[in-house]
């Protein structure tokens, strides 16, 4: 009689099988979701406000370096802020040697002798230096990137500013200027008279003072 085939083995129990693809299937999706963590960052780098407010040189130093400044005062909420921080940035990059941009957050405490002295009831707000660290005038409200390159070029020009709704030049006495806009105004509106994302001229605007809880100091914006 001829032997009787050996039966073939029996297949092996699917519980360790599913194990490993349970630890293969976790690998890969760690993998994924690391994968996508770094193209969100590469694809995605931060805003052009937050840029800005990083890399903001300190308002002292620049006051004092014998450079024209541009100062704005903002805060991470205001959409107007948000819409001219790329004409921003691009004045800033075009104009990097010589003039310096600074940022101050309205919610920091630490600006908040300067939010006095310069009367800032709402933002976006810019305060325009001369050279010697002179307030030569105000804008108030968004401003499109070709009046901001005005804004820009008077400054390093030594010229007066552009004749815009809602920017008023200084006085060397500190005051109005005659003539033109001056700074009173526009600048006057407090935050509780001004159309939520207006000004009087039709540049975006927002009421800043109090709108916010304060935060924490940061280093410069």
């Amino acid at each position: 009689m001829s032997a009787t085939p050996d039966p073939a083995p029996a297949p092996a129990s699917g519980l360790p099988l599913g194990r490993i693809e349970r630890m293969a299937l976790a690998a890969v999706a760690a993998l994924l979701v690391l994968l996508l963590l770094w193209l969100r960052g590469g694809l995605h780098p931060a805003a052009p406000l937050e840029r800005l407010a990083r890399q903001s040189p300190d308002l002292a130093t620049a006051l004092a370096n014998g450079r024209p400044t541009l100062v704005e005062f903002y805060a991470d909420w205001c959409e107007a802020c948000r819409t001219m921080a790329p004409a921003m940035e691009a004045t800033e990059k075009r104009h990097r040697q010589n003039l310096d941009v600074v940022l101050l957050n309205v919610d920091n405490p630490r600006w908040q002798p300067e939010m006095e002295r310069y009367a800032v009831n709402g933002i976006p707000q810019l305060e325009l230096f001369d050279a010697a660290g002179q307030s030569v005038g105000r804008s108030i409200g968004a401003r499109r990137p070709e009046e901001l390159e005005a804004l820009a070029t008077a400054l390093l020009q030594g010229r007066p500013l552009p004749e815009l709704a809602g920017v008023g030049a200084t006085s060397s006495l500190g005051g109005p200027a005659s003539g033109g806009d001056a700074v009173g105004s526009t600048g006057g509106e407090t935050a509780g008279s001004v159309d939520p994302g207006l000004d009087s001229s039709g540049s975006g605007l927002a009421p800043s003072v109090g709108r916010k809880a304060a935060v924490g100091p940061r280093s410069h914006g």
